[in-house]
């Protein structure tokens, strides 16, 4: 199991954006200095949930600052942006970086994003199916003229720069809904599976994706699937659910699950073309109960109770933990280090 971590560089009230650069930046360097394999960023526009709107600016800024980790989009929005841009940017921080970039994509959801860019959010599959073709096609191919339904390179073009790692940086498709499990599977494209689903259901998406695959003629050895969960480990049990308690307490699910969170299509007030998967998931406000997410959702608890929990999601068919440590949490940047290096010192370790 490789392990990473995810960050969304959310600005908590009273932050500025300078601030919250500058705290995820230090927790950036410190996860080179303990271990970690990767690490991962969030692009979102428009709101506090995430202030990077170009993760390939932050990427190369990080590449700079460290000679390890690997460095993650966490997604890159495909639809809201030109592809010919992506591939180029991409290919540029995976040279800066000497091929450390993994290139996660997806196809969005939030409906403030896709309306303020003016980019009809039931349009987002196809746009993403088209962008992702364009974007490979760049990084492999010389002399590519393309033409689709919403893209185009116009003349024959050759990228420059090329990505280093080849074919082509390591892609992995953000999955939410089955159907997008199996449309990637079948080209043999890994997942980074859903956050928000419980246990129970991202091992059914590792074990659609492998029996896909394989029924595509799809060589899945060595292919890496990721699991994203909230992870938190403290000395004892007791501890650990004390402490999920009050991180609950502090933490305003409106802010994150409301009507701008949701796939809906302005024009109808319904859910977007593409999501009906997501009915209804970010408009009811996305409560869940303690017991469910010390269950069925985080991976929490005391070192043993973490180890075996990221066991068990190895023997689902993950093998990198994508670890949320508090991204919608206001935690002082003193107790952040110290989950980091606790975690680092008693898990880690088990999968050395």
């Amino acid at each position: 199991m490789k392990f990473s971590t995810f960050q969304l560089f959310h600005r908590f009230e009273g932050q500025t954006v300078r601030e919250v650069y500058d705290y995820q930046i230090e927790i950036a360097e410190l996860c080179e200095e303990l271990g970690f394999d990767g690490l991962w960023v969030a692009e979102h526009h428009f709101r506090d949930y995430g202030v990077v709107p170009n993760i390939f600016t932050l990427l190369a800024n990080l590449a700079a600052r460290t000679e390890r980790i690997r460095l993650g989009t966490g997604i890159v929005v495909l639809p809201l942006h030109n592809p010919v841009h992506v591939a180029e940017e991409a290919a540029m921080v995976d040279l800066l970086s000497d091929g450390r970039l993994e290139m996660g994509v997806g196809r969005g959801y939030q409906s403030v994003e896709f309306e303020s860019f003016g980019v009809d959010l039931g349009e987002a599959r196809e746009r993403f199916n088209e962008a992702l073709d364009m974007i490979i096609a760049l990084w492999t191919q010389d002399d590519v003229h393309f033409q689709g339904k919403y893209y185009g390179t116009g003349n024959e073009v050759s990228l420059t720069p090329r990505p280093v790692q080849r074919p082509h940086p390591p892609l992995h498709v953000a999955a939410v809904s089955p159907e997008t499990v199996e449309l990637y599977a079948a080209r043999g494209l890994p997942i980074l599976a859903d956050p928000a689903a419980p246990f129970k259901k991202i091992a059914k998406a590792a074990e659609t994706w492998h029996a896909t695959a394989r029924a595509n003629g799809v060589d899945t050895e060595g292919v890496e699937l990721v699991a994203s969960r909230s992870v938190y480990v403290a000395p004892t049990v007791e501890q650990a659910r004390a402490d999920q308690a009050r991180f609950e307490s502090s933490f305003d699910r409106s802010r994150i699950f409301n009507r701008q969170s949701a796939p809906i299509d302005s024009r109808t007030g319904e859910v977007a073309k593409g999501f009906e998967y997501w009915q209804d998931r970010y408009l009811k406000g996305g409560e869940v109960g303690a017991d469910f997410r010390w269950e069925q959702l985080e991976v929490i608890g005391d070192p043993d109770r973490v180890i075996n929990q990221i066991k068990m999601i190895a023997d689902f068919g993950f093998t990198n933990l994508m670890c949320d440590f508090g991204s919608t949490r206001p935690v002082p940047i003193e107790e952040m280090r110290k989950v980091l290096r606790f975690f680092a010192a008693e898990v880690m370790p088990a999968f050395r």
